[in-house]
């Protein structure tokens, strides 16, 4: 046809991303944990959260001191999807990002991400990921500073994390002030109180009552 191009048009190339960091078990335990405690502890409650909230991170806590980090991260990703169950209090961000992702499905053309290799895809979402950290720790330490717990020491970590971040082909210096940060918090927050479990629907009778 007239007109018609020679060729097809160049694609255009994937931008950089960084590589994944190295995740130690222990370190993406702590990573979920203390986030997910100060979740626990937000006002929006209005009163102490749930045992069905309470009870699967008192377990992923009582794993974590035991070391089992397996079963640490298997409790949180119980908790991740009560977090995501519409009976909740919603959570207010950054703390969305503990919550499992659910997404809608899409045609595989319309996602953005299609034409990225796996290990471009698996770059991304590491990026992705710290990027998430980096508001998470930002969200928790706001919160410690307004329920009279001591930061000063863990708030020039979180800024040169920050700083870091900006190098997103290298996360491991990144990650070296984030997992301090966890660390120095992880024994400073208080232990979340439980409430009330939801009161259970009443049973369904065959013969009604006159």
């Amino acid at each position: 046809m007239p007109g018609a191009p020679n060729r097809p048009p160049e694609k255009t190339p994937a931008p950089a991303v960084a590589p994944p960091a190295p995740e130690p078990p222990e370190k993406k335990a702590l990573r979920r944990l203390v986030p997910s405690r100060v979740a626990l502890l937000l006002d929006t409650w209005k009163g102490p959260p749930s045992p069905e909230l309470v009870g699967p991170f008192g377990k992923a806590e009582e794993a974590f001191g035991k070391g089992d980090f397996a079963a640490a991260l298997s409790s949180l990703d119980v908790l991740s999807v009560r977090f995501a169950e519409p009976r909740w209090t919603t959570l207010p961000e950054p703390f969305r990002f503990l919550r499992v992702p659910i997404t809608a499905p899409v045609p595989p053309h319309w996602d953005p991400d299609h034409a990225l290799t796996p290990a471009e895809k698996e770059a991304k979402k590491a990026l992705s990921t710290a990027h998430e950290q980096l508001a998470l720790a930002r969200g928790c330490l706001a919160w410690a500073g307004t329920h009279g717990i001591d930061t000063a020491d863990l708030a020039p970590r979180l800024e040169t994390a920050a700083t870091r971040l900006s190098d997103p082909a290298n996360l491991g210096p990144f990650y070296e002030e984030v997992d301090a940060l966890w660390t120095g918090l992880h024994g400073r927050l208080p232990a979340p109180r439980s409430g009330a479990a939801p009161a259970a629907a009443p049973a369904a009778t065959d013969v009604e009552e006159a």
